[in-house]
């Protein structure tokens, strides 16, 4: 991708985003422990809670070699996933509750990454929003094409 025309749109840890994420594997493993009785039911929930760290961890915190660092949208309306190693993954919106005025859902092959409106600044967010409802970069759009009705 030529990077004149490249719109890099860099990530930043949501601390936010790693609580849900802890609190929803919580509830999951306090589940565990009342339906599954026994040794079986602790080690599963202490899966699970290892789980919702790793998450947050990698997710949320975006820490690790692989964890993403920036979402690049080509010129041509084409979007890369950059990640800590150095990696470039294509990645597509997930349409309909994928793009929200919180977060923006992606797809990258068989996995999939949430950005969060505590990973991207207002602008940067609204771009990304911008290209994952049209799937062309926000600076395609004509002018007076999204004017607000009065």
């Amino acid at each position: 991708m030529s990077t004149a025309s490249t719109l890099r749109l860099e990530l930043s840890p949501s601390a936010v985003f790693a609580g849900l994420l802890l609190v929803a594997h919580a509830a999951a493993a306090v589940s565990a422990l009342l339906a599954v009785p026994g040794a079986a039911g602790a080690a599963l929930a202490a899966l699970l809670m290892g789980l919702g760290a790793a998450s947050a961890w990698t997710r949320a915190l975006l820490r690790g070699a692989s964890a993403p660092r920036a979402i690049e949208i080509g010129p041509s309306g084409e979007a890369v996933l950059v990640r800590g190693d150095g990696k470039r993954l294509p990645v597509a919106a997930v349409r309909g509750a994928g793009v929200t005025r919180g977060w923006v859902a992606l797809r990258c092959g068989r996995d999939g990454f949430l950005v969060c409106a505590g990973m991207l600044g207002d602008e940067p967010l609204r771009r990304l929003r911008l290209w994952a409802l049209w799937q062309k970069p926000p600076g395609a759009v004509a002018r007076g094409q999204l004017q607000a009705r009065g």
